[in-house]
């Protein structure tokens, strides 16, 4: 059985004439273009741990298969404005699962995205619990922490957005949340 034990956020822009080339800019500058990347599905498990980027590259090695949720949008038009999110949902409650979210789009600034990011990750995790969320109230903006059924939760995201190159260089955003396992 593989189970995250911890998560980092990650994000990184490339720019390239090769399509593919941008992806791999915006991967180095993650920081995670150096491992076998396998995208999944959004579950943050129980008792996991959220840990900064730096201490989850030194747990890491070179080569290795790699678990992420991950967000990416691309453009080689000029001045087209992207970004790429992954929000996270967080029990306090450590022994529940929590949600990661992607979200990528077009035009929209990278304060929106992750916000947005953060309340799709809200709302998924509560209609995964059966739960009802209205974003407007459950949100106590003093704490900065979500109120589902009486149930604390807090969020965050990573976020990257950028323009689209002026010479028309293909221009890659990528957002991650990469998960430790051993």
């Amino acid at each position: 059985m593989i189970v995250a034990k911890e998560i980092f956020l990650t994000k990184g822009v490339g720019r390239h004439k090769e399509r593919l080339s941008s992806f791999e800019l915006a991967l180095r500058d993650a920081g995670i273009a150096h491992f076998n990347l396998v995208t999944v599905s959004s579950i943050f498990p129980p008792h996991c741990k959220l840990i900064s980027r730096t201490a989850g590259l030194k747990k890491m090695t070179p080569g290795q298969v790699a678990f992420v949720v991950m967000s990416r949008n691309e453009t080689n038009e000029p001045s087209r404005l992207i970004s790429a999110a992954v929000g996270l949902a967080i029990p306090k409650d450590s022994t529940q699962v929590g949600y990661l979210t992607e979200h990528h789009d077009y035009g929209m600034t990278e304060k929106r995205a992750g916000d947005y990011s953060e309340d799709l990750g809200a709302s998924m995790l509560a209609t995964s619990l059966g739960l009802e969320l209205d974003l407007d109230k459950s949100w106590d903006e003093n704490k900065e922490e979500w109120k589902i059924s009486g149930k604390i939760y807090r969020t965050c995201n990573i976020t990257q957005s950028a323009v689209g190159d002026k010479n028309g260089l293909w221009t890659t955003v990528v957002a991650a949340a990469a998960m430790i396992t051993e």
